[in-house]
C-alpha cells in the first residue's frame, strides 16, 4: 500500500480534517452560542479552506448536526445490555450526566436555533431528530426481538426524557439516580403486557353407547 491509498482510508487525512472541524464548532459555540458564527469563522479556526466544509457538509446547518451526533453517539451511546430495563436505565443515566454535565442542554439549544434559521435549519433539526430515533428504536427493537414488551421510541422521550430535560431547564431538582431510575420504571410499568392468546380447543363429542 502507498502513502497515496493510505491517505485515503478513514482515520488518514480527511479524519483528522473532520476532527479539527469539529474542535472548532465546538470552541465557537463555547465561546459566541449558536447563530453567532460563520462557516468562514469555523474554517479559519480549524485552518482549512471554506470549500473544504461546503463540499463536505453543504452548509452550517448540516456541520452543526453532525457535530452534535458525533457528540451524542460518543458520549451516550445507545447501550445494549442484554435487556430491556437495563438498556433503558444505562441510557437514561448516560442522559442525566450529559444534561447536568459542562456543556448542559447542548441539544436542546441546538434544536432550538436550527429552528429559526430557514427551511435548512428545519431540515438539519428534523434530521438530527430522525437519527437520533432511529438509533433508539432500534435498541427497543432488540428488545422486541428478545421476547420484550418495549415502549415506542416517543414513550420514552415522554417518560424519560421529557421529565429531565424540563427539571433541568427550569432547575426543578437535581437528577438523582433513584429519580432518574424512578422514570424508568414507571415507563415499564405502563407498557402494555405482551398479551397471551387462549385456544380453545372443542372437545371430541362422546360416543353413543349402544
Amino acid at each position: 500500500m502507498n502513502e497515496r491509498q493510505r491517505a485515503r482510508r478513514p482515520g488518514g487525512r480527511s479524519a483528522r480534517v473532520a476532527a479539527e472541524v469539529h474542535q472548532a464548532v465546538t470552541d465557537l459555540i463555547s465561546e459566541r452560542g449558536y447563530g453567532n458564527f460563520t462557516v468562514g469563522d469555523v474554517a479559519a479556526r480549524a485552518g482549512v479552506a471554506d470549500s473544504s466544509i461546503y463540499r463536505r457538509w453543504g452548509n452550517l446547518e448540516t456541520l452543526l448536526t453532525d457535530v452534535a451526533l458525533t457528540r451524542l453517539n460518543a458520549q451516550s451511546p445507545m447501550p445494549d445490555t442484554g435487556t430491556l430495563a437495563g438498556d433503558l436505565r444505562t441510557y437514561a443515566a448516560q442522559v442525566a450526566c450529559e444534561i447536568t454535565g459542562p456543556d448542559g442542554l447542548l441539544l436542546v439549544r441546538l434544536a432550538v436555533a436550527l429552528s429559526t434559521n430557514g427551511q435548512q435549519g428545519l431540515q438539519a433539526r428534523d434530521d438530527l431528530r430522525d437519527e437520533r430515533t432511529r438509533q433508539l428504536e432500534s435498541m427497543l427493537d432488540r428488545a422486541r426481538e428478545r421476547g420484550e414488551q418495549a415502549p415506542d421510541a416517543l414513550g420514552v422521550l415522554d417518560h424519560i426524557l421529557a421529565p429531565m430535560y424540563i427539571r433541568v431547564l427550569f432547575g426543578m431538582g437535581p437528577l438523582t439516580p433513584d429519580y432518574v431510575d424512578g422514570l424508568v420504571d414507571r415507563l415499564l410499568e405502563h407498557s402494555p403486557k405482551r398479551r397471551m392468546c387462549s385456544v380453545s380447543v372443542p372437545s371430541s363429542p362422546e360416543p353413543d353407547v349402544p
